[in-house]
């Protein structure tokens, strides 16, 4: 579906609001000087919305609050807002009323699990900002960063968000693929399978990430690896001591993401050609794809994407006590869903990405809806269709800001199976005995690739 943006109120489903997408002459002066005024230096309106209900963006706090003791990276995080009580609390029974700032997916969970879905929402807020060398690193993009090679790779410099004035789709998709987040990430998580039974297959797995493109405070052009990841399985059993490590580029196209595999069983480290887009994450069975990791990483280059709007949706945004160490497992992971007396959701205003599979291509998603936030431009929540155009599965990622990096971090993702009624709490924290170690400086690129997964396993 294609549309034309004329400053007119969007409509794209009965009662869902939109609103109004105006595409840029990329360089214009007089854009640029809108960053930091009118406009948060990534692009983002400061305004707040004509109710009140999203607050003018005040970005008060870089790092720490003053009121909150957070003693370092590798700590769990500790919430901003510990005193806040929820203003409402949205049902199946009430749903209708909040229907125009609900997605689709989450319509879905409300039919599915009537009695027990529910969604909390609080205050929202605004209140935490990026250092001043991402601001910079924006305005330096917002003139000069362009698409190259049919959006599969781009140009311009690391350090900031690549477009803070989207024109188009794929402009859209590289600001969620690239958002400012961690240099450098260490962690042992847990992921709970939930079949519709309720009963539990759990994994364990220890990782390793480093954003080349994120370093603090260094800006560099669009060239070279652009991220590194490696992953080592702890749990199951039957799995334990299977690596997957590799990494990728600025340019699909010109470098496709090269990965590699260690298997404890032979001992061995296999290339693993073509690993990504709708492969199974290892050690998740099969409930999520390689690409919907942090809602999506990879390769833009299988679907046509189109931007559909801006709209207000309540999105898991401030998610710190879904990842307290308070909170039990036992507590939090419940049959269908997490428990919604963890969950924290506010009212924002998201970018809405839509992605239809081009023709010729193959993946399981037909199509693909992305709500990205507009402060931050982290994709926090996706509702992925099958080939006939039926919602199947969608997602919600919980970020949080991290005082440490100052920046949101991904944190426990949920992913949801409509049919099948299961699901996948993934990136799990609360009981491993250290939380995110974050932009610790201690990781290297030699720490990745295939002579880093022989080592390991060795």
């Amino acid at each position: 579906m294609k549309m034309k943006f004329c400053g007119l109120l969007l409509s794209v489903a009965a009662g869902i609001q939109m609103f109004p997408v105006v595409a840029h002459a990329k360089g214009a002066a007089d854009e640029v000087a809108r960053l930091g005024k009118d406009l948060t230096c990534v692009g983002a309106e400061k305004a707040g919305n004509k109710d009140g209900s999203i607050p003018e963006y005040s970005g008060k706090w870089l790092g720490a609050p003053p009121h909150v003791a957070f003693k370092g990276t590798g700590n769990h995080p500790v919430d901003a807002y510990p005193d806040e009580k929820p203003l409402f609390v949205i049902t199946a029974a009430n749903m209708e009323q909040y229907a125009a700032r609900l997605t689709d997916g989450q319509k879905a969970l409300f039919k599915k699990y009537p009695q027990t879905f529910r969604m909390p929402v609080y205050p929202s807020h605004r209140d935490f900002r990026l250092p001043d060398s991402v601001c910079q690193a924006a305005k330096e993009n917002a003139a000069s960063a362009e698409l190259v090679d049919n959006g599969e790779g781009v140009t311009g410099v690391t350090g900031g968000p690549l477009f803070p004035f989207p024109k188009n789709g794929l402009e859209l998709l590289w600001n969620a693929i690239m958002p400012y987040r961690a240099f450098t990430e260490e962690l042992v998580s847990d992921n709970a399978y939930v079949l519709a039974d309720g009963a539990i297959n759990w994994g364990r797995v220890r990782s390793r990430n480093m954003c080349a493109a994120c370093e603090p405070g260094v800006r560099r052009k669009t060239e070279g690896q652009s991220t590194y990841y490696l992953n080592e399985t702890l749990l199951p059993e039957r799995d334990k001591g299977e690596i997957n490590t590799g990494f990728e580029f600025f340019n699909y196209a010109q470098n496709p993401r090269q990965s590699w595999r260690f298997d404890p069983g032979t001992r061995r480290v296999r290339q693993s050609p073509g690993y990504g887009y709708d492969m199974s994450f290892p050690g998740t069975g099969g409930s999520i794809t390689v690409d919907e990791v942090r809602v999506f990483n990879g390769s833009p280059e299988r679907y046509n994407w189109s931007i559909v709007g801006k709209q207000e949706v309540y999105i898991p945004y401030n998610t710190y006590r879904v990842h307290s160490p308070n909170v039990k497992y036992a507590d939090l992971v419940k049959p269908g869903h997490a428990n919604p007396d963890f969950m924290r959701y506010e009212l924002h205003r998201v970018w809405v990405l839509e992605g239809k599979l081009k023709e010729g291509f193959r993946h399981l998603y037909g199509k693909r809806v992305f709500f990205i936030d507009e402060d931050s431009l982290f994709a926090i929540m996706a509702d992925n269709y099958d080939a006939r155009g039926g919602l199947w599965r969608t997602s919600m990622v919980n970020h949080f800001y991290a005082y440490e990096m100052e920046s949101l971090q991904a944190g426990a993702g949920f992913y949801h199976d409509l049919n099948a009624g299961s699901y996948l709490a993934f990136n799990l924290i609360n009981e491993q005995p250290s939380a995110y170690k974050l932009n610790e400086g201690k990781v290297t690129p030699q720490m990745f690739g295939p002579e880093a997964a022989r080592r390991m396993g060795l």
